[in-house]
């Protein structure tokens, strides 16, 4: 039973909004997508690491849910991403995904999951982009710290959908909750294209960060745990 991850799927197949436009890595990615999960076994637990649909709202984004629930993965753990519109409350999101019997999707919001003896926590996480918005940034906060307590004294993998670091760039406060509760490493993603080259990778203050978003990856989910 392996863990793996990858974010930013961005997919688009009930709304215009398809990645392809930008060329590059990005033609064909849904299919790169459903070639790259072919390592995942049905035993697997996979993190997506946000901005998984452009969907507008849980119905816009059903087409997109099926793909994901339909790939490799018998438990696939969905975080908030910066464009991820289609989010609600764990409920609503929750009840969507029984109604639709998508039972592959599990929502990674406020809590974290087992995977053998490691604790899996995350959340949107913190960028430049939100132009100071104290209250989200507050929220985020305080997300964050409760999927690590809610981890209690176990070992710690974290993933969020913002970077806390790059080159430039810091984001002290959430840096400072992954090394208080002692997590040993952080997968995040939103870096694309040229923006791959500002990734910060490595141990850094004790913590592994690795950067996970589908294009960086070639859309083949990353192998992090067996």
């Amino acid at each position: 039973m392996a863990l793996f991850v990858i974010g930013d799927t961005h997919l688009s197949l009930a709304s215009n909004k398809p990645m392809d436009v930008f060329g590059g890595g990005w033609e064909g990615y849904v299919d790169k997508l459903r070639e790259g999960f072919l390592a995942v076994s049905q035993e697997d637990t996979v993190v997506l690491c946000g901005d998984l649909s452009w969907g507008m709202s849980l119905e816009e984004a059903r087409a997109d849910f099926a793909f994901l629930d339909a790939l490799p993965g018998g438990r696939k753990l969905m975080l908030k991403g910066n464009h991820d519109y289609w989010w609600n409350t764990a409920s609503k999101m929750n009840r969507f995904f029984a109604e639709n019997g998508f039972s592959t999707l599990k929502i990674l919001h406020n809590n974290c999951y087992d995977y053998g003896e490691y604790a899996l926590c995350g959340t949107r996480g913190w960028f430049y982009e939100e132009k100071g918005d104290q209250k989200v940034f507050n929220r985020e906060l305080i997300r964050l710290e409760a999927s690590l307590k809610a981890a209690g004294e176990r070992p710690k993998l974290c993933f969020l959908h913002y970077p806390p670091l790059y080159q430039g760039y810091t984001c002290p406060e959430i840096i400072a909750l992954l090394e208080q509760y002692g997590v040993e490493a952080c997968y995040y993603g939103h870096l694309h294209g040229g923006s791959h080259r500002l990734a910060m990778e490595g141990k850094i203050g004790g913590v592994e960060y690795r950067l996970a978003s589908a294009d960086y990856l070639r859309f083949r989910p990353q192998k992090i745990a067996e």
